[in-house]
């Protein structure tokens, strides 16, 4: 029987999104169900464009990025709970798969750490030109899911079904080493700058079944040492152990150790387990005894007792040193905030001591760094810097600066939760040949003799610490600067982009990405996309475009009809200063202003050329354009880009369209009736009706001329086209298109309105076409009022 405990369950329904999940120590397993509208088999998802392509990302730690990509992901498979199985970590790599139709997984604490774990769907990757603010075409996703977080009651039971018993280490400080009789000469001399630690519970005994142990090393450590005394296997004294039995342990930083998936592994019966610089945190151990020859731990279950004394030691130095030998110099940096209080969680970082000053490029190296005779072995001449990244500022990016008049003489290693080393590292640089620049989360700026400049993006919240190694003997003649800061946006997004912020889901982490310009793309706007030339192009292209209004313009004035003159000619106008002000050239308005007038001038200048099509008084026409007006209005305010708009507004002009039809009808036969012997029989009622339907679409045939009709549907039908083949790659060409064919669709909308007039001199002066109620009757009745000549 298991003891769950549901932690606590998250809905959450997204467009595209990062949401971020908090797993506490003492969780079971985490379950996280996904539904979204995609249905993209596999092979389809394998022949699609990186760019195109829905994707889940999964980081710990902090939000994934992958824009920063140099390749296309190459899918292989859906995610699924094997695609965890021998995970060690995912705080400087993510993993990116495909969306699809369903997702269901339940993560164990086998499989995962305890921490912050961050959910990411986008859109595709790469970099992409936004050529407008207000285009974003392409296909549209939906999702919604359920996470929920299942621990174990009690916090001594462990594991994915809190089965497993875990044993908290405690400890007894001032505990001697020397006592246990065990050879290592590194630790002689150094019992004032250690912790000695031994199990609280004494000796221990086991027979056959593993233990595992939780250790939890506080702080920035240098060593982390575990061993075992007085072992007997079977109550065998320590000189006759058989040398076919060990004592295997794993050791696993974070989460349950596994023996296939582990940080660590040995026989503590023969050496102990030496950590060098071991990560702050907690630390899972495993011991297993084993019998090596027969390589099988079940066989010596029953038949095997096992005992020990475990004893540990942690291993710091005093403060203001770090090194084995406790050597070399250790500096706090501490926050120091920037000039503008708007940005959050900007600031720069300077060392604790009274050696150098408060210099806005960043603080001067030589003073404070270790001396270079007190290097331990080959590796050189460390000099560590620690500093916290605030847990809120998860998402943003860390920048590191190094400059000099002479050559640069120092390599550069980061690392988060403990002091970096030539064999263990997050982030490092070390020439323009060897760094991490291929890691999806390090960039580099600048790499020559005198400059060095990267950053780590998105860096994880807690406590990171660098080493400066040098290799030779600082140069007297130059000096060197080093300029540390936390920053929201890398490289200031390369001068071609805004900096924008958003919270999490969880609204407790900021992080932060760049909104690029027209020209550029990536995940800095570094990358260029179209030169200034082309841009010059295109924004010809889209505002000169406008001038296509001209056509349905001069027709209105040349008609006398002076409201659509006015829409025509105010909706060009408008729609060249909103892209004049969307590309970047030159704002009249507020953006947002001009985008509401473009699009709310547009759809009426649409709708009204419908309302045009039916002759009706002025005073209807006015009524029918101030209903249209409000109801686009409202359309232009709440979602002017939508594509169902250009449905909505043919809607409109259709209904308005109508409606002028009923008012016209209404106004010219306000006394129309039946003849009293139109109630006939049933064969005579049908045959009238007929002739009435025959006579009404003569008449729709005589108002229009049919040729302009066609014309004006395939102008449309062409606009309709152009919507839809945009996309950020070839706005320009196809919006710009778009203007020309829905300004040349009104221009033979209108063209086809007839102008019929009446037989004889009984016509109005204006030639519009009116029929007279006696008229009327005989037009739509011919048969029965021949009938009644006869009689």
């Amino acid at each position: 029987m298991y003891s769950f405990l549901v932690v606590y369950s998250i809905a959450f329904p997204r467009c595209y999104d990062k949401d971020a999940v908090e797993l506490p120590p003492w969780f079971s397993s985490m379950s996280l169900a996904l539904e979204s509208d995609v249905n993209l088999g596999l092979d389809e998802v394998k022949n699609a464009s990186g760019s195109s392509m829905p994707i889940i990302c999964v980081r710990e730690g902090s939000p994934p990025l992958p824009d920063v990509h140099n390749t296309s992901i190459t899918v292989t498979d859906y995610i699924s709970n094997d695609s965890f199985i021998g995970t060690q970590s995912l705080q400087n790599v993510e993993k990116c798969y495909p969306v699809q139709k369903s997702i269901w997984l339940q993560l164990t604490n086998e499989q995962i750490s305890p921490g912050t774990w961050y959910f990411g769907l986008f859109n595709g990757i790469g970099p992409v030109r936004t050529q407008s603010k207000m285009i974003n075409r392409g296909s549209v996703y939906s999702f919604s899911g359920n996470i929920s977080v299942e621990g174990c009651s009690t916090l001594t039971m462990l594991g994915q079904f809190c089965n497993q018993t875990v044993n908290m280490l405690s400890c007894n400080d001032g505990y001697n080493l020397t006592g246990i009789r065990l050879q290592n000469e590194l630790y002689k001399g150094m019992e004032n700058n250690a912790i000695a630690c031994r199990d609280a519970n004494g000796i221990v005994c086991h027979e056959g079944e593993p233990k595992i142990y939780v250790l939890d090393v506080m702080g920035i450590g240098e060593e982390l040492f575990i061993a075992v005394a007085n072992l007997t296997f079977s109550q065998t004294q320590p000189s006759n152990i058989t040398r076919n039995l060990s004592l295997l342990y794993y050791a696993r930083y974070g989460m349950m150790p596994l023996k296939a998936v582990y940080d660590f592994s040995g026989d503590l019966s023969k050496a102990p387990l030496v950590i060098k610089f071991p990560k702050a945190g907690r630390w899972y151990i495993t011991i297993q005894p084993s019998d090596v020859l027969n390589r099988s731990e079940a066989g010596v279950r029953d038949s095997l007792k096992t005992c020990y004394l475990l004893i540990w030691q942690v291993f710091q130095c005093p403060l203001g040193k770090a090194g084995l030998n406790c050597t070399f110099e250790r500096y706090n940096l501490q926050t120091v905030l920037r000039a503008n209080p708007t940005i959050p969680f900007e600031s720069k970082f300077m060392p604790i001591s009274g050696k150098v000053s408060n210099d806005p490029n960043g603080f001067s190296l030589e003073p404070i760094l270790s001396n270079f005779s007190t290097g331990e072995n080959r590796d050189g001449s460390w000099t560590f810097f620690v500093l916290d990244v605030p847990y809120g500022a998860t998402g943003g990016n860390v920048h590191i600066r190094l400059s000099s008049r002479s050559k640069i003489n120092y390599e550069i290693y980061a690392r988060y939760g403990g002091l970096p080393s030539l064999s263990s590292w997050d982030y490092f640089y070390a020439n323009s040949t060897s760094s991490s620049n291929g890691s999806m989360f390090f960039k580099m700026y600048d790499y020559s003799d005198q400059m060095i400049s990267f950053y780590m993006l998105y860096v994880r919240g807690g406590t990171w610490s660098f080493g400066l190694r040098q290799l030779h003997s600082a140069d007297s003649t130059g000096q060197t600067d080093i300029f540390v800061s936390l920053e929201r946006c890398p490289h200031k997004c390369s001068s071609h982009g805004s900096c924008q912020s958003m919270l999490d889901t969880g609204g407790l982490s900021l992080y932060s990405y760049c909104e690029c310009d027209r020209n550029h793309g990536g995940f800095d706007c570094s990358v260029e996309l179209v030169s200034h030339r082309g841009h010059i192009k295109q924004s010809i292209f889209l505002i000169a475009s406008n001038a296509a209004a001209v056509f349905p313009a001069y027709w209105a004035l040349r008609n006398k009809a002076f409201a659509e003159w006015v829409l025509y000619t105010s909706s060009g106008i408008s729609s060249a200063l909103y892209h004049a002000c969307d590309v970047g050239t030159w704002c009249v308005l507020s953006f947002r202003v001009l985008q509401f007038l473009d699009f709310w001038l547009s759809f009426m200048a649409v709708v009204s050329t419908f309302v045009y099509l039916a002759t009706i008084s002025d005073a209807a026409k006015r009524t029918i354009h101030t209903i249209l007006a409000i109801i686009t209005a409202l359309l232009a305010e709440m979602g002017p880009t939508r594509s169902k708009n250009i449905g909505y507004v043919i809607g409109l002009g259709t209904l308005g369209l109508l409606a002028g039809w009923l008012v016209e009808f209404c106004a010219r036969n306000r006394t129309f009736s039946f003849p009293g012997q139109f109630h006939m029989n049933l064969l005579e009622r049908w045959d009238i009706i007929k002739v009435w339907i025959r006579n009404t679409i003569r008449t729709i045939i005589k108002r229009f001329r049919w040729g302009f009709i066609i014309a004006g549907f395939a102008a449309l039908a062409m606009a309709a086209i152009c919507w839809k083949m945009e996309s950020t790659k070839n706005y320009w060409i196809w919006h710009s298109l778009w203007h020309i064919s829905i300004y040349t669709s009104s221009f033979l909308f209108l063209c086809s309105k007839a102008k019929v007039l009446s037989c004889g001199n009984n016509g109005p002066s204006d030639g519009s076409y009116e029929l007279t109620y006696v008229q009327f009757q005989y037009f739509i009745f011919p048969e029965y009022y021949d009938r009644l000549v006869k009689v």
